[in-house]
């Protein structure tokens, strides 16, 4: 882990750029495989082998051509084209707490709206608290009544969730990175293999004492009745497996060490790009790579940085850009049918439950 750190802080270093940095992912890549007791990394992500002349095109040269002309700014309709014609095979999604909103779950930072506008009935001494492990380990019944009310299962998948599951059944998700907590990519049908849950999942849960692991549902019964969860081997308490400040992040984060220097296409849904470091990952695909942005307002690079002639931008409600997206692309009713399908899959589910 300390060895991946120094490849991300150096891949990040102003001076690491063209060349220094294929050579940094590329040796990344065969450690990180190596390590882990795996076969060539072309062979298990499904890539070919390229040469250095034509890494180092796709790196200097706009859309990788090296024609030298000044590109045409893109537009939605582009990245459309891209996706239909599988020039773009290997799509990367950061999703944020805009893409969960639309589903009655609200986000954190919205002021008057969002959680820690609406912490005071929990009784703690400062909205952020409800994530800090010392007042936890000192009062944890304010963290498990929120729980409560953003358990899985009281929220259900909108069109925005079902577009990225569209993406996944077509084989175009490399990866998809989100931000929230609440475990509707995984009500979606996105499976876990496909997902970085860089804050944390409810899906899971530890021992603060032992360290024992346990799915989450073990102990949803506790959790939805009030009560605070305790391991049933040493009584210690249950904490799910959501990342406080001061944590370390999951380990699947710096699954991005990899995906984003392959990735050909970037989305990024619905978020304030404002917590680090999920917020830096932004500017970590290649610059010869469209990035879209489908959010309420420009964000992160969008504003701080020159624009590329391949950042598009589609702004306002969440659910409206990603419908806009979808009827370019023409599955329009094929998420109309999935959702249909998935409605009917968690309706029986609740009626049996």
């Amino acid at each position: 882990m300390v060895l991946l750190h120094r490849f991300s802080l150096l891949l990040f270093k102003p001076s690491c750029r063209g060349l220094l940095k294929l050579r940094v992912c590329r040796n990344l890549l065969i450690f990180t495989w190596k390590h882990h007791g795996l076969s060539s990394f072309p062979r298990i992500l499904g890539v070919r082998q390229v040469s250095v002349s034509s890494a180092q095109a796709s790196l200097f040269c706009p859309g990788g051509r090296g024609d030298g002309n000044i590109k045409e700014k893109l537009s939605l309709q582009d990245v459309a084209s891209l996706l239909k014609n599988k020039q773009c095979q290997r799509v990367v999604v950061m999703a944020g707490a805009g893409v969960s909103t639309p589903s009655g779950i609200p986000d954190f930072r919205s002021p008057g709206s969002g959680l820690y506008s609406n912490l005071q009935q929990y009784d703690i001494p400062y909205p952020e608290a409800i994530f800090e492990l010392d007042y936890f380990f000192q009062n944890p019944k304010p963290f498990f009544l929120l729980a409560h009310e953003l358990y899985p299962g009281n929220y259900r998948p909108n069109s925005a969730h079902y577009f990225l599951r569209l993406l996944h059944d077509k084989g175009l998700l490399l990866r998809l990175y989100t931000q929230n907590i609440d475990g509707l990519e995984r009500v979606a049908g996105i499976p876990p293999s496909k997902l970085v849950e860089a804050h944390g999942t409810f899906a899971t849960a530890t021992c603060t004492v032992c360290r024992r692991s346990y799915a989450g549902q073990e102990f949803r019964v506790d959790v939805m009745e009030g009560r605070v969860p305790q391991c049933p081997v040493c009584t210690g308490l249950i904490k799910p497996d959501i990342v406080f400040f001061g944590e370390e992040l999951p380990q699947r984060f710096f699954l991005y060490l990899a995906d984003f220097p392959l990735a050909d296409l970037l989305f990024i849904i619905g978020t304030s790009l404002e917590v680090e470091p999920f917020a830096s990952l932004a500017s970590a695909a290649r610059s010869s790579i469209p990035r879209v942005l489908i959010n309420r307002d420009l964000v992160g690079p969008f504003i701080s940085q020159s624009p590329r002639y391949n950042d598009v931008t589609q702004l306002g409600d969440v659910i409206s850009g990603v419908e806009t997206l979808v009827s370019l692309l023409g599955w329009t009713e094929e998420l109309r049918e999935l959702i249909q399908r998935e409605t009917e899959k968690l309706d029986a589910q609740q009626k049996d439950s």
